[in-house]
């Protein structure tokens, strides 16, 4: 009898919790159609990670999307992973480095840390190891440690001439503050 009422008990806890986040994604997404910043990420990340709905990076993409369109860095930066790995959308590395690049000229570490690795790779953009040193050194600059182990790699690639014009560029982005780099 006592597991019974244990769980009866449990089963009317757990439905008033559902019930309450339902109403709490309802208003979240009334919200997030307004153009409320803050309501599109939480929503974004939610359907990113299945957090209190089933996971659909489909729908991720749509509030990512909305959200980095008013200028939100991480927003932005989660775009260019999803179209990197093809989470919700076809991959494609040239959205991605759209993406990547809007976050990274925001001073986003990871997406300057993920630029510079397509510039490395060639994916996305040409393969350019002055530019792929460029946001490796600024992503470790801006405290990514793998920006350092990144930096390290493509000096070993270079030549003089190209390390020179890789920290020239690296002092005008600061100087600019990353945009147009």
């Amino acid at each position: 009898m006592k597991k019974l009422i244990l769980f009866l008990s449990w089963s009317i806890i757990a439905n008033s919790v559902s019930a309450q986040n339902e109403t709490n994604l309802k208003g979240l997404e009334t919200l997030a159609k307004q153009g409320d910043l803050a309501a599109q990420i939480e929503l974004a990340n939610a359907y990113r990670k299945g957090i209190g709905v089933i996971q659909d990076y489909k729908t991720a993409v749509k509030w990512f999307t909305l959200a980095a369109e008013q200028g939100n860095s991480d927003a932005q930066y989660n775009l260019g992973i999803m179209h990197s790995f093809g989470l919700g959308v076809a991959p494609n590395y040239q959205p991605a480095v759209k993406w990547y690049t809007l976050a990274a000229e925001q001073g986003n570490a990871l997406a300057q840390y993920n630029l510079g690795r397509l510039y490395y790779l060639g994916k996305g953009v040409p393969e350019n190891l002055v530019y792929a040193r460029v946001w490796a050194k600024l992503a470790s600059s801006n405290g990514f440690e793998m920006g350092i182990e990144l930096t390290e790699l493509l000096t070993e690639l270079m030549n003089e001439s190209q390390i020179e014009k890789a920290r020239r560029l690296e002092k005008e982005c600061v100087i600019k503050q990353y945009k147009s780099c």
